[in-house]
């Protein structure tokens, strides 16, 4: 039997997402900051693209947000995505910080109007990951 590239097993759950997240980051140790970001179609299945932010600050900036959200635009533009998922990539333990809650509450103020699918965020530290932003909008397919 043959096991299907991971992009083509579909996320059907808030508990799969960071199943995924944790497959797509083994291991979850980082260095430095970064934001990974992954889209999710219509029926669970994510694009076969995964892309790393790099060199991010502590506390997001406007620029930085609104780059993110030009990004998730120009990218999904004729695509069927209906969630982009993100991990905050950072050292430390998998313990949501003052600066993680930051960033949630930069990304709500930029892509929450911005863009049109649903979006997620998930912590990446210390050999974990967990989820900080659930989005309530997102229903992954049941079938």
């Amino acid at each position: 039997m043959t096991t299907p590239p991971l992009a083509q097993v579909p996320v059907r759950s808030a508990a799969e997402l960071t199943r995924r997240w944790a497959a797509l980051l083994d291991p979850p140790v980082f260095a430095a900051r970064s934001l990974w970001l992954l889209w999710l179609t219509g029926d669970g299945r994510s694009l076969p693209l995964v892309v790393p932010v790099d060199d991010l600050p502590a506390v997001p900036d406007r620029l930085t947000l609104r780059g993110l959200a030009d990004l998730h635009e120009t990218l999904t533009e004729d695509l069927d995505v209906t969630h982009l998922a993100m991990a905050l990539c950072r050292p430390g333990h998998a313990v949501v910080s003052a600066e993680d809650d930051a960033w949630a509450e930069g990304l709500h103020t930029v892509l929450d109007d911005a863009v049109a699918s649903s979006w997620s965020l998930h912590l990446a530290a210390g050999g974990r990951v967990v989820p900080v932003v659930e989005s309530p909008t997102w229903r992954p397919p049941t079938g």
